[in-house]
């Protein structure tokens, strides 16, 4: 039953999806406009705040639309989905791919973490610190923390003062996750065992790396939390080789 009711959710948040894109692509909604807030299009489609938040989310991780904290959601435009890079935006259900992905940003992220130990100002510190308690409250409440997540790699890589590498995070969106990669490629469950709080004591150690203005600690703290993904997945792969080479 909790399955059809996933679906059924699955199937509304499609919907306006494929609503939204489509009067993008239309320019219904031009690059820089705001999108409806959330209790208007509540109201549009008949559904709940929930299956509205998702399909925002959706918008975001394929890089049509922006949120700006306290001031709403804007349209990046159709233009902004075909500059992604493709890598991060297939679906897959391959975990190497996976794999590979967080390999590349072990290359990326790690040394994001030390330059933002460097350079972070107060304001971007505070902005780290905000995003670890939006997750500390998720994970408490039992709420879903892809964005959240999310959000915090994005705070670090701004915290580095070098807007490429924010770039980077913000073009590649959401997809970068690996579970959220991951549970699209399995029909939207992650039989996973679930990792929010042991992620949120990573986050915490890499935030307080970039606090102590330690670079070479906050590489290490953010190599660490990269690589437990790694480990994560490829602890999916060995059995599955396993047995393929059995038969």
């Amino acid at each position: 039953m909790a399955v059809e009711k996933l679906k059924d959710r699955r199937t509304r948040t499609s919907r306006v999806v494929d609503a939204l894109r489509a009067q993008i692509d239309a320019g219904d909604y031009a690059s820089g406009d705001k999108l409806p807030t959330e209790p208007v299009l509540v109201e549009r489609f008949g559904f709940s705040r929930t299956v509205i938040r998702e399909a925002i989310a959706a918008l975001r991780a394929d890089g049509l639309v922006e949120s700006r904290q306290g001031v709403g959601v804007f349209v990046l435009g159709p233009r902004q989905r075909e500059t992604l890079p493709s890598l991060f935006l297939e679906a897959t259900d391959k975990i190497s791919d996976i794999i590979e992905e967080l390999e590349l940003r072990l290359g990326i992220e790690v040394e994001a973490a030390g330059l933002a130990a460097l350079r972070s100002s107060p304001a971007q510190e505070a902005e780290i610190q905000a995003q670890i308690e939006t997750f500390e409250k998720l994970v408490e409440a039992g709420q879903s923390t892809d964005n959240a997540d999310f959000d915090f790699h994005m705070a670090i890589a701004a915290a580095t003062n070098n807007e490429r590498f924010k770039l980077f995070l913000s073009h590649i969106g959401q997809r970068i996750i690996p579970r959220v990669k991951f549970r699209r490629a399995m029909g939207g469950i992650d039989p996973l065992p679930n990792r929010d709080r042991q992620l949120l004591a990573e986050h915490a150690e890499v935030a307080e790396a970039i606090w102590n203005r330690d670079p070479e600690r906050a590489r290490d703290a953010m190599r660490r939390h990269l690589l437990g993904g790694i480990k994560r997945y490829r602890a999916i792969i060995r059995p599955a080789a396993r047995a393929e080479a059995a038969d």
